[in-house]
């Protein structure tokens, strides 16, 4: 950026001193715009990497069109090419705009916003393109990006002045058909307006492909990247533990991650923003300028004075008055589309809880519960449904009023000098077109308040996600009690276990699981003794002292109710691994081991297993992935509550024959445990009311 400062300030002298040589005072406004431009490009050595794009565009063209405009100062445009020269207010335009993306780049929301973007215009990892007719190549991601974003662009500014172009046009063909010029008539329609709208054409399409690419490219990137925040490092269970604002974070990854690339069903997201800032910009500025040289056919009504850009003013007053009106009416809608986006998720994730208990809801006949309960929540979404609808009611009751008066407004300034024979319709026409470009550009915050409204309550919602993650990731830190050591036991030293909400429940001094000696772990409920098991594993992050586990050992635990994922029961079994990892008869034998024969024959079936295997099915299922496992630790916690005694024996018995080298420390509450196990731990309360662990002699 400061090279590119240095050029673009080094241009903006030459524009002077040529200006200053001509005595044209058009190089002198810029030969100002290009020192501000320098200015700001300089200042934006530390803007968001994806206003940096934008900047160095605007910069570039800076000096490039400059030179285009120095060129036609100096009468050494090609004639030929003259209705292919660029505005001669480019220059100053796009100037303008780099000035603009720096000022705006300043903005607290729009620092949150590309706060976000830059999560991809950072990457490092390596994608693939291809660009019709070439092969395939290998770059940076982002690169990548940026080189898409940079084209879209310069079609986008490419595509306004085009619009420019056929204003001229537009002025020309009614002219002619005022005067009743078939030549000049023809001529204009077939070698101005054809040409220029085929290549309009060429550039929408372009522009739908390229716009298209990218959109679905960041969103697999962003996705990945909050999929990986929010699965790594057991992020998610903290932020389960902990609560707080970060509701939903399925749909936070599927659907707010889409609506903040490219709006979901709006359409309208950080993309589709730029892009259309960016044309609503070129628009305005663009037009401005012909809109003001118009001006100058038009005194104030019922008098002879003559303000300089009269129609520009007049349209920036009535936008600036519509603006503050709309915000007044519609400035809850932000809060209220956040909520409604939250009450829908939790009705979706309740129907969805439902479905996954059915068969629990039609054992208890809790039906109507569910239904009155499945109801109430629609019955929120409802209601802030009807709310939103109120407020854009209002909003649109008047941005309808406001639309429709707009169009009208030039033409009632500028029918008395027609029809006085003092302009002509093309003019008319013209002066009219220029002013609801410019008076629209204005209007951008009115056009789109509805949707900025709903784009901001995506962006709060991926930001308290995202600060919700740090503060899951913070307080793991902070709480790390893992560590490793050289010693064969597994050491706990003067560690507290806490709940979510601060109360200290389970106090050890110190505790040894020696290798070899199978443990069996007893309390009352509520006494910490998962806890103890989940801050072994590593998961519990409300924990302080230390844990030493052996170093290179292998620790799984099986839950209580263990996870059994959608799909094939083969990859339940082998989860979280491959079944590429084991071979087919292994993954078959520790079946047969964990008593589940009757399904060896199903390993291949796709199902939705959780709800197909019964309680005491699925906790064999993870017992054979402990086989399979082979883990140097196994933490059972009541990892076999759901079978009857006999099996339950059968299956400890197994434990010990296959997995020699395995020691296995349990939960259970079942006085026949007490077989299967070297050693018995107590939880015990102290007069602190603290749980200690107490060794016992086994009965």
């Amino acid at each position: 950026m400061r090279k590119l400062s240095a050029a673009v300030a080094a241009f903006a002298v030459l524009a002077a001193l040529i200006g200053a040589h001509s005595k044209d005072a058009d190089l002198f406004v810029l030969a100002v715009a290009s020192g501000l431009c320098a200015y700001t490009t300089w200042r934006g050595a530390d803007m968001s990497s994806f206003m940096k794009i934008f900047a160095t565009i605007f910069s570039t063209e800076t000096i490039v069109f400059g030179f285009v405009r120095l060129v036609q100062a100096e009468g050494a445009w090609p004639q030929a090419l003259a209705i292919y020269a660029p505005p001669e207010s480019m220059s100053v335009t796009v100037a303008v705009f780099s000035i603009i993306v720096y000022a705006v780049s300043r903005i607290p929301v729009v620092l949150e916003m590309t706060r976000i973007a830059d999560l991809y215009f950072h990457a490092t990892d390596r994608g693939e393109a291809r660009v019709w007719p070439f092969p395939r190549f290998s770059a940076r991601e982002s690169a990548i990006a940026i080189a898409m974003i940079v084209v879209l662009v310069l079609i986008n500014q490419a595509q306004v002045g085009i619009s420019v172009r056929l204003s001229f046009f537009n002025r020309d063909w009614f002219n002619a058909i005022q005067e009743k010029n078939a030549d000049e008539f023809w001529r204009q329609l077939l070698y101005v307006f054809t040409p220029w709208a085929f290549i309009y054409v060429t550039t929408a399409v372009v522009e739908y492909v390229l716009k298209s690419m990218l959109t679905i490219r960041w969103r697999r990137w962003l996705t990945e990247h909050y999929v990986h925040r929010w699965l790594g490092a057991h992020t998610h269970y903290g932020m389960t533990l902990a609560g707080g604002d970060a509701d939903n974070p399925d749909q936070r990854i599927a659907e707010d991650v889409n609506r903040f690339i490219d709006g979901g069903e709006e359409g309208y997201g950080i993309y589709s923003y730029s892009i259309l800032l960016i044309s609503t910009l070129s628009s305005l500025v663009s037009f401005s300028f012909v809109l003001w040289e118009l001006s100058g056919n038009y005194a104030l009504p019922g008098t002879n004075i003559h303000i300089p850009g009269f129609l520009f003013w007049v349209a920036l007053i009535y936008a600036s008055l519509g603006t503050v009106v709309t915000h007044l009416i519609g400035r809850s809608l932000t809060r209220l589309f956040f909520e409604q986006q939250k009450r829908e998720a939790d009705f979706r994730f309740s129907l969805a809880r439902l479905r996954e208990y059915s068969e629990q809801i039609a054992l208890l006949s809790g039906e109507e519960e569910e239904e009155g309960s499945a109801l109430r929540r629609f019955q929120r979404v409802f209601a802030n449904y009807l709310a939103i609808v109120r407020k854009r009611k209002e909003l649109m009751g008047f941005t309808a009023a406001y639309g429709q008066l707009s169009p009208i407004i030039p033409y009632l300034i500028t029918a008395p000098f027609y029809f006085a024979g003092k302009i002509q319709l093309g003019v008319m026409t013209q002066t009219a077109s220029a002013f609801g470009r410019v008076e629209g550009a204005l209007t951008f915050f009115i056009n789109y308040y509805t949707f900025l409204a709903s784009f901001k309550a995506v962006l709060d919602r991926l930001s308290s996600f995202d600060r919700t993650i740090d503060a899951a990731r913070k307080q793991q830190e902070e709480t790390r009690a893992i560590s490793r050591g050289g010693s064969r036991d597994i050491a706990l030293r003067n560690l507290s276990l806490g709940l979510p909400d601060g109360r200290r429940i389970v106090n050890v001094g110190a505790l040894a699981f020696e290798p070899g000696r199978s443990t069996l772990l007893t309390g009352p409920s509520g006494s910490g003794k998962s806890t103890l098991f989940r801050a072994i594993a590593g998961i519990w992050p409300h924990v302080s002292g230390d844990i030493v586990l052996p170093q290179g050992a292998s620790v799984m635990l099986a839950p209580q109710r263990p996870y059994i994922p959608m799909g094939t029961l083969v990859h339940a079994v082998v989860y979280p691994g491959n079944a590429d990892d084991y071979s087919r008869a292994d993954i078959e034998e520790a079946l047969r081991a964990a008593r589940l024969s009757g399904f060896v024959e199903r390993l291949d079936e796709d199902n939705n297993w959780g709800q197909r295997l019964s309680g005491g099915e699925q906790q064999r299922v993870a017992i054979a992935r402990a086989l399979l496992a082979k883990p140097d630790w196994l933490f059972l916690d009541e990892s076999t509550s759901a079978l009857d005694e006999k099996l339950e024996g059968e299956i400890y018995a197994m434990l010990r024959e296959r997995l020699p080298r395995t020691t296995i420390v349990s939960i259970g509450h079942r006085s026949t445990l007490h077989d299967y196990h070297d050693r018995r731990i107590v939880m015990e309360a102290g007069s602190d009311g603290l749980f200690v662990p107490r060794d016992k002699v086994l009965a």
